[in-house]
């Protein structure tokens, strides 16, 4: 199982000890976010930076979506031809799938930034001071956060 964490918050007022944190998980800015696997380890550290971040488990099709139109590498997109060059599976949907089971990590396939930096959301975030339970946009909402994910990646028109 793996998780997709996406800073909400900025930097203002923000303790020493949670800044560390958020720039250990490598959000160093709103809208950035990182697929991280699940372990005692990282959730410690979700639980600590919960008032700056919102996470839920990933599907694959939304991290092969993720991947296609916001991930970078060097410069160029990802397409199907990279990922079976620059790893062991043939598309993006199969090392998406990897990565959603927990079999693989992000950092698996060279030269990809673990940093995929979002869209703000079409129509914004529900609320960035109050926890996700209480109707706002902070800390865990489980599946939900397919669906903030695909609101970040395209720009809505109109």
């Amino acid at each position: 199982m793996t998780y997709a964490v996406i800073r909400v918050r900025g930097t203002v007022g923000i303790t020493r000890d949670i800044a560390d944190t958020l720039r250990f998980l490598r959000l160093n800015k709103s809208n950035h976010c990182v697929v991280i696997p699940k372990n005692p380890q990282y959730e410690g550290m979700l639980q600590k930076a919960k008032d700056y971040i919102t996470w839920g488990e990933i599907q694959p099709e939304t991290l092969a979506k993720m991947l296609v139109t916001r991930g970078s590498v060097a410069g160029q997109k990802i397409t199907d031809t990279y990922v079976k060059k620059n790893s062991k599976y043939k598309s993006v949907i199969a090392f998406a799938k990897a990565v959603a089971k927990g079999d693989e990590t992000m950092g698996s396939l060279s030269g990809l930034s673990p940093v995929v930096r979002l869209h703000p959301p079409h129509r914004g975030f529900e609320g960035v001071k109050k926890p996700y339970t209480l109707g706002g946009s902070l800390g865990y909402r489980g599946e939900k956060i397919n669906d903030l994910l695909t609101k970040m990646l395209f720009v809505h028109e109109g």
